[in-house]
């Protein structure tokens, strides 16, 4: 069944964000679905699945949001270093 497919998708991408530590964008990568999905998966549905899971989430979330602006200037920084 449908539901049950995606709710094993999103106990495995909660595993392997709380394992891994990483980005939406990264994992979306990963398991081949969009940025989109992920956020749902990871905001929306887990909580419903599994609470405790999703607060452990959710504390990883959090951290890669408050770092992003620190990874994209990195990034930026990086590109023209190449550039020169």
């Amino acid at each position: 069944m449908m539901a049950d497919r995606i709710e094993k998708r999103v106990l495995e991408v909660a595993a392997y964000t709380i394992k891994t530590g990483s980005t939406i964008r990264d994992t979306a990568k990963v398991f081949g679905v969009g940025k989109s999905t992920i956020h749902l998966d990871l905001s929306e549905r887990l909580p419903k699945i599994n609470k405790s899971l999703a607060e452990k989430v959710e504390v990883i979330l959090n951290t890669n949001f408050n770092e992003k602006h620190i990874r994209g200037g990195e990034a930026t920084r990086k590109k023209y270093k190449r550039i020169s």
